[in-house]
């Protein structure tokens, strides 16, 4: 309760009746403790009074009153001295409060001053005192200070008097420090400090809140947020205020927006919100304190557009260029830009260098022709109008020569272009692509309207993103071109159209890697073949050179010359595959095999050298016996079909790789019933990352069910019923259907080695071309046959055999033991001999001599007369020797 004490002042009526009338009756009304209750009133007589609030000053000071009588003793004691002293009323009334209260020492001037005090003196002091023990004779009580201010009065009676007010100087002190700490909290504090009543007015500002907003402190009370805050964010505020005064729910961090006066620039403040009590907790209002954060937002933008282009870089190296293919990279940048950092993008890159030219005419001044390969949109599907007419996908075009576009590609610097009166785009960055200082294309970014404009940091964001994609063009660009030219390379070394051979129905297969799959295919170093040679044979050769790329393309297009090299002098397979050995080791050396021997030798030098590893099988197939030798340099096995029995592997030692050196290769033959089927093929047909070899292998051996079937069929079939197991590696497949020489279309004889066989040669001869229908050719085969067999009789050794073979061209061959090679040289005009070879190379499409086991075979081949080769007229060759 608060005690209401009252003051006696000196009137104009010498003998102080009405003073001593109002000071009687306040400090009985102390004594009584009269205070009544918030908003209650009580009436005394003709006065009328009413009691302070709840949490009035007198709540904090705690003030107390007392009376001392004529006596100089304790007459009348206030409940709130009760408090304070700690003394009943019973027992203070009466007492001398100068033996009660103050210190022996210091009595006898109490005494003084108690007298003048009831001489008619006010006095006002600071007294040390003591409380009595509460229990008597329990010794000194507790010391204290007190602030007292008394006053002279008189009693009804007219006696002297007086009234004492008294106020604990420690809690004055108290007070007074948290007045001074909250002066200097609200008056010095960097931030703008409001104190807002009730009524969202405010009550007091603080001078930093003064210096933003102008004026003075005192200037602003009594204002509302409305006076500071456009009105939607004001209404925002006060609904916030009004609910942090009615739930007492502080605010931390509320975002402000709003304008200071005598400036356009849009301010943020922070604010946080507190509701404020009284000490007896009745709410008084709202503390508000705001901290301006305008730069310290610009920062946080400033660092979220440097995470968000830092981000976008990354994604950029992250997703654009995985591919060498030239419109995938292209979208792959479409697809990093929009949304995140434009809502419309084009790419054009320039014709020429697409289509392989190194410097398209117009280049320089940027009015080359350019085809769109790119549009992204991400406003509704958007057709692109940024500059001129829109341009599809796919179309050529080009940039007027005086227009934004044009000038970036003639500068390579980029350029901003203003969107068009009532269109959809903003505006657009123009960004030449540059790759190795070379102009391939133009990147067009647009932002359409309502969208951030494009900054500083934009256009070097797009220059960069740009500049990474325009690198990854060229790249592609690069290996498309070098890709093409591979695969030209590599189609060059193989067989071209559909390979022919006696005795044989062939059907092959070339499939670059990756090409099932869709993806760009690389070169690799498989390659298959078919040779004719002589005696209507032939070798089949499938190889597989280890690795991709170029390197591998070029080296199985050297060890396929040398094949078809070796094939001609007629080697048997396992001779072929030696010589191939050697040749590859050398391969990798510019000193050839011998260099790669001694490099070999010397470590270091070994590491410096190329390795070129390959595989290979090699088959002659005979068409007049109907026999195939095999010789294998570490490739998988051939599979053979013969008519009415399932598919098998043949067994031919798998010997080591080509390029390994040092072991020897084996031979096996196999006779192959007419309407057999053999496949040779590489590893790509039947291995994978996802399968085993032998998982490939078994079905590619249950792939081949029908081998009566076109040939053509069986490989589609193949191929489809492996379609699981390939596609990451070159695939090479070649199939032969057995079709031997039918016996009537051989002629074989033997002559005993007298002068006289040379006549029956060409009774043999003669009688076997006119049963063939072949009269046309009996001149010419008499002539060639006698001077081959002279030969053989002249030079060679044993007996002589002669064999006609009848295909597609008349084949003729004479065998001898002997091991002599003819040689072809040329006679002088005296020469009576020395002719012979010369005559038979004019005179017949090819010939030649190889060994045999047991000598060797000398041999020619003529066209049949329906054939295109006119045939030579001997009379004229034999002029022409001379």
């Amino acid at each position: 309760m608060s005690e209401i004490p009252a003051k006696a002042t000196e009137s104009e009526d010498p003998s102080g009746g009405a003073r001593a009338k109002a000071a009687s009756a306040l400090a009985a009304d102390a004594a009584h403790g009269l205070a009544d209750g918030p908003g209650e009133s009580a009436t005394h007589g003709d006065a009328m009074w009413q009691s302070s609030p709840p949490g009035s000053i007198y709540d904090y000071i705690r003030v107390a009153s007392f009376s001392i009588g004529p006596d100089g003793l304790v007459d009348q004691w206030s409940l709130r001295a009760e408090q304070i002293f700690g003394i009943p009323a019973d027992r203070a009334v009466g007492m001398d409060p100068i033996d009660a209260f103050v210190d022996p020492d210091l009595r006898e001037r109490g005494q003084r001053k108690m007298a003048e005090i009831l001489d008619g003196r006010e006095w006002t002091g600071v007294v040390p005192f003591r409380m009595p023990d509460p229990v008597p004779g329990g010794g000194r009580g507790e010391q204290g200070l007190a602030e007292v201010y008394v006053m002279p009065t008189r009693s009804l009676d007219g006696e002297k008097a007086a009234v004492c007010i008294v106020v604990d100087v420690r809690t004055l002190r108290s007070i007074e420090t948290d007045l001074a700490a909250s002066q200097a909290i609200f008056g010095q504090s960097p931030f703008g400090f409001l104190l807002i009543d009730p009524d969202l007015r405010v009550r007091r500002a603080n001078q930093r809140f003064a210096s933003i907003f102008g004026g003075s402190p005192d200037d602003h009370r009594g204002k509302g947020v409305h006076d500071y805050l456009p009105r939607s964010e004001a209404d925002r505020v006060s609904a916030t205020l009004r609910r942090v005064l009615q739930t007492g729910d502080s605010i931390t961090d509320m975002h402000v927006t709003g304008f200071v006066p005598g400036s356009d620039e849009r301010r943020h403040w922070s604010i946080n919100l507190y509701r404020v009590h009284s000490g007896t907790g009745r709410p008084i209002g709202i503390a508000w304190l705001g901290t301006d954060i305008t730069a310290r937002r610009a920062a946080a933008r400033e660092a979220a557009a440097a995470r968000r282009n830092l981000a976008l870089l990354n994604d950029a190296g992250a997703r654009i260029g995985n591919s060498l293919d030239l419109e995938t990279t292209a979208r792959e940048l479409l697809d990093v830009v929009v949304p995140g950092f434009c809502d419309l993008a084009t790419v054009d890159l320039y014709q020429g260098l697409l289509a392989g030219d190194e410097t398209p005419p117009g280049l320089a001044d940027g009015s080359a022709e350019l085809r769109r390969v790119a549009f992204s949109s991400a406003v509704s599907d958007a057709p692109f109008a940024g500059a001129g007419a829109p341009v599809a996908v796919g179309a050529v075009h080009h940039f007027p020569f005086n227009s934004p576009c044009a000038d970036a590609l003639r500068t390579a610097r980029p350029q901003t272009i203003p969107g068009e009166e009532g269109g959809l785009v903003q505006s657009t960055l123009a960004v030449p692509m540059v790759a190795h200082d070379t102009v391939v294309g133009l990147a067009q970014f647009s932002r359409t309207k309502g969208s951030e404009p494009f900054g500083d940091r934009d256009r070097d964001l797009a220059v960069e993103l740009a500049a990474r994609a325009a690198v990854c063009i060229d790249n592609a660009r690069l290996y498309r071109r070098e890709h093409e030219r591979a695969l030209i390379l590599q189609r060059s070394l193989l067989p071209p159209g559909d390979p022919v051979a006696s005795g044989l129905d062939i059907a092959c297969r070339y499939l670059p890697g990756n090409a099932s799959t869709g993806r760009p295919s690389e070169v690799g170093g498989d390659w298959f073949d078919v040779i004719e040679l002589p005696g209507h044979r032939t070798a089949l050769v499938v190889g597989d050179v280890m690795g991709r790329g170029l390197r591998a393309a070029v080296a199985m297009g050297e060890l396929r010359t040398a094949v078809r090299t070796l094939a001609l002098l007629d080697l048997e397979p396992a001779e072929v595959l030696s010589a191939l050995d050697e040749i590859a080791r050398g391969l990798g050396t510019p000193g050839g095999v011998q260099q790669a021997t001694r490099a070999a030798r010397r470590p270091r030098e070994a590491d410096l050298s190329e390795v070129y590893l390959a595989t290979c099988v090699y088959a002659v197939y005979d068409s007049v016996t109907r026999r195939c030798t095999f010789a294998n340099a570490g490739h998988l096995p051939p599979v053979l079909v013969e008519p009415g029995e399932p598919a098998l592997m043949l067994d031919v030692p798998p010997g080591m790789p080509l390029g390994v050196g040092g072991e020897p290769f084996e031979e096996v033959e196999v006779d192959l019933p007419e309407g057999a089927l053999l496949a040779l093929y590489t590893d790509g047909l039947v291995e994978s990352r996802d399968h085993p070899l032998d998982e490939g292998l078994n079905a590619f051996v249950g792939a081949l069910t029908d081998p009566s079937a076109p040939l053509e069929d069986v490989c589609d079939h193949v191929l489809n019923t492996l379609d699981s197991h390939h596609g990451e590696d070159d695939i090479a497949l070649l199939m032969a259907r057995v079709q031997g020489l039918p016996a009537d279309s051989v002629g074989d004889w033997t002559l005993p080695r007298e002068p006289r066989s040379v006549g029956r040669a060409r009774e043999y001869a003669r009688g076997q071309l006119l049963s063939w229908d072949l009269e046309p050719l009996v001149d010419t085969t008499e002539l060639l046959v006698s001077e081959l067999v002279t030969n053989a009789l002249r030079y060679g050794e044993g007996e002589i055999r002669l064999r006609l073979l009848l295909d597609r061209t008349l084949v003729c061959e004479v065998w001898d033991a002997g091991l002599v090679q003819p040689r072809r040289r040329r006679a002088r005009d005296t020469d009576e001999g020395g002719r012979g070879l010369q005559l038979v190379g004019l005179l017949s499409a090819a010939w030649g001599s190889r060994r045999t086991p047991r000598g060797k075979t000398v041999w020619f081949e003529l066209p049949l007369p329906d054939g295109d080769t006119a045939l030579a007229d001997p009379a004229e060759a034999l002029l022409s020797l001379f």
